[in-house]
């Protein structure tokens, strides 16, 4: 059995990058660290750029630019991250060269990346994971957001793929997956950012096509972009995580949608089989993640629950976690 264990958005930018020039990078991720090592392997969404180049994305309108420095990766290491989704609107914040300049940096940490590459071949490319070298773990990464972020056949950008059933785009989506199991890989992760922010739902649409995914071959589909974490559905014994919401970040925090409460996700599969599935509550204080205690876990769970029964999905509580165990 394997577990690999999910996170919601990694933004290290902005008041995130301030904080780590003053302090360790294992303080970021504080009491998550041992839980998150206890697992096989680790992927995030890292969500800015790494990189010391300056000029923001200017030729469409765009709020937020996320950029930190290129010792961030520091960050990453020392989770001992193994794989990163790049496919999503920030990626490019700091125009193709900030692109650039974090391959160049994950690659040279050996953390291979999905949804992103110096053209489009690369971009749509799965990372291949596996302990002690074996593959065994397929990530596949794209994104609805930020269409002109899209790579072409000579352009650096990410894995754009519209949220629809037309059969062009699922046709799309299973040529990726039998493209990875052809590779090796024994379970498929299907990264999605994909969908608008501070909705607790996913809607009617995103539900059916999260299905088509799994139907399509997908062993675990991933979503995040929300900014708070939805509910879990079990698909075919297949578990699909609508959001996945924050796991690091600098921001403002809604009263009522709680953006700083969040879990990490750990799916344990034999082959590519769920065996179990595990969400350990977590709140995000400023720039940096740790485990939920009190009334402030009891509650996370409590929304979780809620939310998850809504698809069908009863988990057991544990202490510290919700637990569903498959068969």
């Amino acid at each position: 059995m394997i577990t690999v264990a999910l996170t919601g958005d990694v933004m290290l930018g902005r008041g995130v990058n301030e904080e780590l020039r003053a302090s360790s990078p294992e303080r970021l991720w504080g009491d998550v660290l041992p839980l998150m090592s206890s697992a096989d392997l680790r992927i995030v969404n890292l969500e800015c750029a790494l990189t010391d180049h300056e000029r923001q994305w200017s030729r469409t309108p765009k709020v937020f630019h996320f950029r930190a420095d290129p010792s961030a990766i520091e960050v990453l290491r020392v989770a001992r991250i193994d794989g990163c989704s790049l496919a999503n609107n920030h990626t490019l914040d700091f125009e193709e060269q900030g692109l650039l300049d974090s391959l160049k940096h994950l690659e040279a940490a050996e953390i291979r990346y999905a949804g992103a590459g110096r053209d489009r071949e690369e971009a749509a490319r799965p990372a291949l994971l596996g302990p002690s070298g074996a593959i065994r773990v397929a990530l596949l990464a794209f994104t609805d957001n930020e269409p002109p972020f899209a790579a072409g056949a000579e352009r650096p950008g990410t894995n754009y793929l519209p949220v629809s059933l037309e059969p062009e785009v699922l046709d799309e989506a299973q040529a990726a997956i039998e493209s990875a199991r052809e590779a090796g890989a024994e379970a498929i992760v299907f990264s999605n950012h994909w969908g608008p922010n501070m909705v607790r739902r996913p809607s009617a649409l995103f539900r059916l096509f999260a299905r088509a995914i799994i139907d399509r071959g997908a062993d675990i589909y991933y979503g995040h972009s929300a900014h708070v974490f939805q509910g879990v559905e079990i698909y075919r014994g297949k578990p699909i995580l609508y959001d996945t919401g924050d796991f690091v970040d600098d921001y403002a925090v809604h009263p009522g949608l709680r953006n700083d409460w969040s879990f990490l996700f750990k799916v344990s599969l034999e082959g590519s089989v769920l065996g179990r599935l595990e969400l350990l509550p977590v709140t995000l204080p400023y720039a940096r993640v740790k485990l939920a205690k009190g009334g402030e876990k009891e509650a996370i769970m409590d929304r979780m629950e809620e939310l998850s029964a809504e698809m069908g999905t009863a988990f057991v509580r544990r202490e510290d976690r919700l637990v569903f165990e498959h068969g």
